[in-house]
């Protein structure tokens, strides 16, 4: 088996969803939550040394895809040319097993009735066929993405397969090679602390924020999204928590 691989610049990612919509169009997905590419983003920090994170991430196409050992119905498969796993739709039940097991959450529902069908990204095997790369890939605009053989991308770029946050990688050894985000720069030297005394007073709106630790040292716990989080109890769940205009 030749085994194809993703590979994600988390640097680059500035979560504009090109990756997830142009997914949608070209496989004729319904908006809502069916989303085979979803774009995760979360921050941590605090104000003036906030920072936001994302991650595009659709499957890892695993090495040891271990939703293929739950599926009960024999419906999740790994194919031999590009060693994409994929799902035979007349087969699967919407049992749901291979979302328990998936620490990804890769296996997607378009809502939460029971027995309704999973779908995953197929890797874009009919544009593979066609010696053109996955959608994914070819739609993002700061170039985010890089696809081949996994040999061809561990040669270029490494071999992590973890961002912070994300599953440990031993347990299904997912085809997908990451770059952390760069180390945040100060580019412009500058007065932290005058910066926060002109924010604090702004003119008729009046004080904006009785003392610096208001805004400087925030419970995490009031931040909507302080952590990755890739799996979810439902799709609304998901949609709350990945939610755009086109999503």
């Amino acid at each position: 088996m030749t085994q194809y691989a993703f590979y994600f610049d988390q640097s680059r990612c500035y979560s504009c969803h090109a990756c997830s919509v142009s997914c949608k169009d070209w496989n004729g997905i319904e908006p809502g939550p069916e989303k085979w590419m979803t774009v995760y983003e979360w921050e941590d920090g605090s104000y003036l040394d906030l920072r936001v994170h994302s991650l595009a991430f659709s499957c890892g196409h695993c090495q040891n895809p271990v939703c293929i050992q739950a599926c009960p119905n024999k419906a999740i498969f790994k194919e031999e040319k590009y060693g994409a796993v994929l799902v035979d739709d007349e087969k699967c039940q919407g049992c749901r097993q291979c979302l328990k097991a998936c620490p990804y959450g890769s296996p997607k529902f378009a809502d939460d009735a029971p027995g309704t069908k999973m779908s995953k990204c197929t890797m874009c095997i009919d544009r593979l066929e066609k010696g053109e790369i996955p959608i994914c890939v070819a739609s993002c605009p700061l170039r985010a993405f890089d696809f081949g053989t996994l040999e061809e991308i561990e040669r270029k770029y490494g071999n992590l397969r973890q961002l912070e946050g994300m599953p440990d990688p031993d347990l299904t050894k997912p085809n997908f090679i990451v770059k952390e985000n760069v180390p945040k720069k100060e580019l412009i030297p500058y007065d932290k602390e005058k910066a926060l005394e002109l924010m604090q007073q702004r003119g008729e709106l009046g004080t904006v924020f009785e003392c610096f630790a208001d805004v400087t040292e925030v419970d995490k716990a009031t931040v909507h999204r302080s952590e990755l989080k890739m799996k979810h109890v439902s799709t609304r769940d998901l949609i709350a928590e990945t939610r755009v205009d086109l999503g």
